[in-house]
């Protein structure tokens, strides 16, 4: 145990210092300016100070007013020394701080006592303050357990969802750090931006109440299956509504209105503008980036500023226009996250280092053959004269139904907002040069063959229709 002795009488200071020392495991660092004291004591952490009520160089109450500013202090015994203390001083020095009062004119046993005494109190004030610190350091680590598990449950979930749309978790996490970058370019909060980057991940949870008929169909849909698709957002809210969890509340906010517009034109409410719940704005513009520069066995990726120019275009109609500010501020980043940088390295902490990459086993069409299929069977059969020198033999393919599938069958732009119905080309337009489908050279096809921004598989309400 440490001790603070504060005298300017040199004869006390060996008196105290001697009785103090005798007990087993005590150490005194001796002091005579109370302006030096309180410099070590910001340096050191004492455990017991004991000070003059007169010093002549600060008054004893203004040194203890000194101490207990520092936080170290708050609960550390400090006891006034003096010969003769009046009931004035001593309210003072309580209203100050001190926790005791030792009158130096006592002798002998009563005083060696008294030491003793204030030192147990001290040594069972420290044994407290280090049990208080142990349970604080416990709890932040169970607290740190449960938010990891809890990160990772929703990480989990939310790959659970996209594995039925998606070949594998790499769009869940993309549009949640897209999402927090975008919140970091708006100037929000530390924790908004670390809870929205969490929540984000589920904001298509509501897909798992859509039939894989529509989820999966390769071609466009008709309006009764479109309306169900639209009901994912309110299916999502189902889902998450109604938590007690500050961040399960945000992810069913996002569920539900990630497809509403800035103009109003979206579902499943109409919203408009600022009524649209700020997170859910955020994560739609993430959400259409990510599946615009996605590359799906249906489609090619579009390349990163072509896609930045279409949310442009979308600004103040599809989208929030701070959001495509932000989007825009923290282009680079935006480029490290998507993997067009070397630099982007992702931290073995994150939630999503825990979750495994999952391939999709469900065919979206008729189950057909799959595995390592020989492309000519025949040519296994050689004569009998090559039986010394075989040629070598055809090349082994992995085939998987998703990559069979027909031109003519491509969907549209996987996990954004875009139209899921409606005519095969834009009203207006006669077919363009070199293509059958009506549409400009250099646009791919969505599902219903619309040359504006079109999104996934069977989420999709129109992205720059006219």
């Amino acid at each position: 145990m440490d001790a603070l002795l504060v005298d300017d009488s040199a004869t006390m200071r060996l008196r105290l210092r001697r009785l103090l020392e005798a007990k087993p495991d005590v150490s005194v660092t001796d002091c005579a300016d109370p302006a030096a004291a309180l410099i070590e004591a910001q340096i050191r952490a004492f455990d017991l100070v004991l000070v003059d009520c007169h010093l002549r160089a600060m008054d004893g109450i203004a040194f203890i007013r000194g101490m207990r500013t520092i936080p170290h202090y708050a609960q550390v015994p400090i006891v006034m020394m003096a010969d003769g203390i009046s009931d004035a001083v001593r309210l003072s020095a309580l209203e100050a701080g001190a926790t005791d009062f030792l009158d130096t004119s006592m002798q002998g046993v009563e005083l060696t006592v008294r030491l003793r005494n204030v030192i147990r109190l001290a040594k069972a004030v420290r044994r407290l303050a280090e049990q208080a610190a142990w349970l604080d350091g416990e709890v932040e680590a169970a607290l740190r357990h449960m938010r990891e598990r809890e990160e990772e449950i929703i990480f989990r979930l939310a790959l659970a969802v996209e594995y039925r749309d998606n070949d594998t978790g790499d769009h869940t996490w993309r549009v949640a750090r897209y999402s927090q970058i975008i919140a970091e370019g708006l100037g929000l909060g530390p924790d908004f931006c670390r809870n929205l980057y969490l929540a984000a991940p589920l904001h298509d949870v509501g897909k798992v109440g859509v039939p894989d008929g529509i989820l999966l169909k390769p071609g466009r849909l008709d309006p009764d299956e479109f309306a169900v698709v639209q009901a994912h957002t309110s299916i999502g809210k189902r889902i998450l509504g109604g938590s007690a969890s500050e961040l399960i509340r945000l992810a069913a906010e996002i569920a539900e209105a990630h497809h509403e517009r800035w103009d109003g034109s979206g579902y499943p409410n109409g919203l408009a503008g600022t009524a649209i719940p700020l997170a859910a704005r955020i994560v739609a513009v993430a959400d259409v980036f990510d599946a615009l520069t996605t590359q799906r066995p249906y489609k090619a990726a579009m390349p990163f500023e072509a896609a930045l120019d279409s949310l442009r275009a979308e600004s103040g109609r599809h989208f929030d226009p701070d959001c495509i500010a932000a989007f825009c501020a923290r282009w680079a980043d935006i480029r490290i996250a998507g993997g067009q940088e070397r630099t982007a390295i992702r931290p073995v902490t994150e939630p999503w280092a825990r979750v495994p990459t999952l391939l999709r086993e469900i065919a979206a069409e008729p189950p057909e053959p799959s595995g390592w299929l020989v492309r000519d069977p025949h040519s296994l059969i050689a004569p009998d004269d090559a039986a010394v020198n075989p040629p070598p033999a055809p090349p082994l393919t992995r085939t998987t139904p998703t990559s069979r599938r027909k031109p003519g069958h491509e969907r549209a732009l996987d996990d954004a907002a875009g139209d899921c119905q409606g005519p095969p080309h834009l009203p207006g337009r006669g077919p363009a040069p070199g293509r059958r489908d009506g549409l400009p050279q250099g646009v791919p096809p969505g599902r219903n063959g619309l040359s504006h921004l079109t999104a996934t598989g069977a989420d999709d309400s129109s992205l720059g229709q006219p």
